[in-house]
């Protein structure tokens, strides 16, 4: 399938873009192919502008993000001769963990169908947007439970951030196969998590993944539970215990194996790094932007006590953070020096206040910009395990674009981590 769409839209945070893509992934000298549900060919189900979906829900946050709501869209995928088999393995599930219950006691379960829901901000910013599933007992049909698509990222800066992530921590010599297949752990962190898609997707592919996620609103977290899917058993307590003891059946049934792995809490994110300056963290992904579409300068003011903590979580030896940040590239400002690649002056000024709280007293380490496809975004990488002769850019985007084939080999991720390394690279 090479399915090729053209259009422009105003993307989150007021942006541009446009889309050219094809949807499917095979795995050369393997009998597998993969649909990417989450491609960008299929953004106008949520994206187009003159279709306003409905709204779900809609309260206004007290810390400072405005009206937050939830908009939902129909989704194309998963067809419906595809559900069939869906419902098989919810059954299946099921009977593991209660195999004495019967069909003619409970039902059969029966999906309803599948949404886009987008969690917005002040009606303007998409927040996030995740595919969310609906489903119920035939013999509960007023009792309606949502599972989140953990296989789908729907924006490309999210793809962007999960593709220079797990590369840049391979090339620091990190061991990804073990940690792919679980024989290994690997601590992430979340700062930021609108619907939650990022986490469940790293805890889904990667099973030796172990995710910590903090969000600083509430109205958030339990919109993303209540109207997005997320696993509920993942909430945590100020305490660091569970809210729920036990999860509920359908929890186990849609969440075994995962929700374990993830941890959610309420917290702002520099109270949360100082109090765990003792965990140590392999991969941290920041995405932390306020209602006002605003990434807050004390998560990057280089001589605070924040990245002073920061700095003491970050594994020593691979650790590695990315950061969303929007692209402000101007014909006046652009960095000449990265041919082909238009940082601006925030893009740089934000790289080198990271480079010098997080890198200012390490033997290697490298600091670098890459480019999201179709949107004004940058991801911006702080890596403490390549070296500090990677700072040609050349070859260390040579370097990254090699090793995230090998990433591509061990996580067969719906998505290709080379073509969010292949638009362009800036060294800072």
């Amino acid at each position: 399938m090479n399915s090729i769409q053209r259009f422009s839209l105003t993307t989150r945070r007021g942006k541009r873009l446009s889309v050219v893509k094809s949807c499917v992934r095979h795995f050369c000298g393997r009998d597998v192919v993969i649909k990417d549900e989450g491609d960008w060919f299929y953004s106008p189900e949520w994206w187009d502008p003159q279709d306003g979906g409905y709204t779900v829900s809609r309260a206004v946050s007290n810390k400072g993000n405005g009206i937050v709501s939830v908009v939902a869209h129909p989704s194309s995928l998963p067809s419906r001769d595809s559900w069939g088999e869906t419902e098989k393995w919810l059954e299946k599930r099921y009977m593991e963990i209660m195999p004495r219950d019967t069909e003619e006691k409970s039902g059969r379960f029966n999906v309803l169908g599948y949404q886009w829901r987008s969690l917005r901000f002040n009606d303007d910013t998409r927040q996030s947007t995740v595919k969310v599933m609906a489903a119920c007992r035939t013999l509960q049909p007023s009792y309606v439970f949502y599972m989140q698509q953990p296989h789908c990222l729907a924006v490309p800066y999210l793809k962007s951030m999960v593709s220079v992530g797990l590369t840049s921590l391979a090339a620091s010599k990190f061991d990804m196969r073990s940690v792919a297949i679980g024989d290994k752990q690997m601590r992430v962190l979340c700062i930021g998590h609108g619907g939650g898609s990022l986490p469940l997707f790293i805890a889904k592919h990667i099973l030796g993944a172990v995710v910590d996620i903090v969000e600083l609103d509430p109205l958030v977290i339990s919109e993303s539970v209540r109207a997005m899917g997320f696993p509920a058993f993942s909430v945590m307590t100020a305490t660091g215990k569970r809210v729920l003891p036990t999860p509920e059946i359908i929890d186990q049934v849609m969440w075994g194996g995962i929700r374990e792995r993830l941890s959610l809490y309420e917290s702002k994110a520099e109270d949360f790094i100082l109090r765990n300056q003792s965990n140590t963290y392999d991969l941290i992904f920041m995405d932390a932007y306020d209602g006002a579409d605003i990434f807050p300068h004390s998560l990057w003011d280089s001589s605070s006590v924040f990245m002073k903590a920061l700095s003491k979580t970050l594994h020593h030896e691979h650790g590695t953070l990315v950061v969303n940040l929007h692209s402000d590239a101007d014909i006046s400002d652009i960095d000449r020096s990265n041919e082909g690649v238009t940082t601006g002056k925030y893009v740089r000024k934000v790289g080198k206040a990271y480079k010098k709280g997080l890198l200012e007293n390490e033997r290697n380490g490298l600091v670098f910009a890459c480019e999201v496809p179709w949107l004004c975004n940058v991801s911006l990488v702080v890596s403490r395990g390549m070296g500090s002769e990677g700072r040609d850019r050349e070859k260390t985007k040579s370097n990254l674009m090699k090793t995230s084939l090998e990433v591509d080999r061990v996580l067969r991720l719906p998505f290709s981590c080379l073509d969010y390394l292949k638009t362009g690279l800036a060294i800072i």
